[in-house]
């Protein structure tokens, strides 16, 4: 999967019979307070799985395991990445109601996330300024589509 850990998001936040039904922001903490949505800790996942045995993956379990027997945080390869010159604050678009799908795509229906072109194309700016544009409930737009508010 190109990940040190082969995690299947389809089973820890997919909503079917049998999968967790977890929710984004339990392993990615900090989107809702930070610009970063944060990469899970090695104590996130082992605050379950030192119960949990990991069903059909036991073996990468174990994997959990030795970084906290190291004290090694665990190496997670980025997935998704805005172009240097943009910001994308987490917290303000998670704070203004919109749902980690929109942007990332429903990754609880996926087994293995590799790298891939996010949902918005990649260095795709339209794509966020015509979100920005589209009315609220009032009619004004969403999110100012001034530059300054995506570079700075």
């Amino acid at each position: 999967s190109g990940q040190p850990i082969a995690f299947p998001h389809d089973q820890h936040a997919g909503g079917q019979p049998g999968q967790n039904n977890m929710d984004c922001q339990y392993c990615h903490y900090s989107a809702e307070r930070s610009v970063s949505a944060g990469i899970p800790s090695v104590s996130s996942c082992w605050g379950c799985h030192q119960v949990v045995p990991g069903g059909n993956a036991p073996e990468e379990v174990a994997k959990i395991q030795g970084y906290v027997q190291r004290g090694e945080p665990i190496p997670w390869v980025r997935i998704y990445k805005v172009s240097d010159h943009v910001h994308f604050p987490h917290m303000r678009h998670l704070n203004a109601g919109l749902e980690c799908q929109l942007c990332h795509g429903e990754v609880q229906e996926v087994q293995v996330l590799n790298r891939r072109d996010p949902v918005w194309g990649g260095d795709n700016m339209g794509w966020c300024v015509e979100c920005h544009r589209q009315p609220d409930d009032t009619g004004k737009p969403q999110a100012s589509t001034d530059c300054t508010v995506c570079h700075y």
